[in-house]
């Protein structure tokens, strides 16, 4: 038998000697209904934070999409912190990847940039509700990526922009400059137009 995702258990203790109790206890207790800890993913984590600044072998884990572990954080005066916190773990950000690419976005220049908003924006915006809730900058490279996939839509939509990608990345901008509720990302990337240095050919 085995617990669905939202139901693995987390318990907080004071020391190691309480988390090693437990999870003996815990162990026990699962026994008795022919259940039992799964042997790699039951570990006892150190919080590590400006408080507890001990190290152990496990300082962090995944749960719910959420990598926990020691970061660094600025309180209200700008001083610089180790706290433990969530943000989006690596696997989150791999599967969150492998659907951008399956969308093929890059190759759907029989759509308008609207139409490609109504598409795929809504899952864009659950993420960035989701996995947005703490440290929003977890997410900048992967929706960097689907930005420089907009702009390689654009050099195939518009011919004036092809192959120019420069001049495909300062019409992207502009877009979400005045447009930014397109698409969920542009609203917490802050992009803007770029500054057009030249328009010269490039690679993509």
């Amino acid at each position: 038998m085995r617990f669905p995702g939202a139901t693995h258990p987390i318990v907080h203790l004071k020391s190691e000697s309480q988390a090693k109790c437990i999870k003996e206890a815990i162990g026990e207790r699962l026994a008795q209904c022919r259940l039992k800890l799964h042997p790699e993913k039951t570990k006892i984590v150190y919080c590590k934070d400006v408080d507890r600044k001990d190290s152990y072998p496990h300082e962090k884990f995944d749960f719910l999409g959420y990598t926990f572990r020691p970061r660094g954080s600025k309180n209200r005066r700008g001083n610089v912190y180790v706290n433990f916190s969530p943000a989006v773990s690596d696997k989150a950000v791999k599967h969150m990847r492998q659907i951008i690419r399956s969308w093929r976005l890059h190759r759907r220049s029989d759509r308008e940039i609207e139409d490609l908003s109504q598409m795929y924006n809504p899952i864009i915006r659950g993420w960035v509700n989701y996995y947005g809730e703490y440290y929003k900058s977890g997410l900048y490279p992967t929706f960097r990526m689907l930005n420089r996939i907009l702009e390689k839509w654009a050099m195939r939509k518009y011919k004036k922009l092809k192959g120019r990608c420069r001049r495909a990345k300062y019409w992207l901008g502009r877009i979400a400059y005045q447009k930014p509720e397109l698409f969920a990302q542009w609203q917490i990337l802050g992009v803007r137009p770029a500054k057009r240095l030249d328009e010269r050919s490039c690679m993509s």
